[in-house]
């Protein structure tokens, strides 16, 4: 069965970091892709970053340049480097592993596990 378990998060000031990170367990990293997305409320989830197996990264467009996603897939461990955060970047923080088509990577239905979310609070 595979679990995610997240950490990180928290309350910061605008134009400060964050880090988040996420644990994988009884999923083979090989063909994988791990991945945050970010739920605002009242908002749907939405692609932030993701990195496959074999290094790829891809960014939403108003993250690239802060952000930087990270993994390594001997510990099958995911993290989320946040920086110059803005309190637009206010959400919901959720980790996803699964297996997508590139036309996917960026996508919800493209991932089959997700962890619990944890909260990213940025004030102005």
């Amino acid at each position: 069965q595979v679990q995610l378990e997240e950490s990180g998060g928290g309350l910061v000031q605008a134009g400060g970091s964050l880090r988040l990170s996420c644990a994988a367990t009884g999923v083979t990293s090989s063909g994988s892709a791990m991945a945050y997305f970010r739920q605002a409320p009242g908002k749907e989830r939405e692609f932030v970053a993701a990195r496959r197996y074999d290094g790829h990264t891809y960014y939403a467009t108003d993250v690239e340049g802060r952000f930087t996603i990270s993994r390594d897939n001997a510990r099958n461990t995911v993290a989320l480097q946040m920086h110059s955060l803005k309190p637009e970047d206010t959400a919901v923080y959720y980790c996803a592993v699964g297996r997508p088509i590139l036309s996917s990577i960026r996508r919800v239905e493209g991932y089959h596990t997700w962890g619990q979310g944890t909260q990213v609070t940025i004030s102005s």
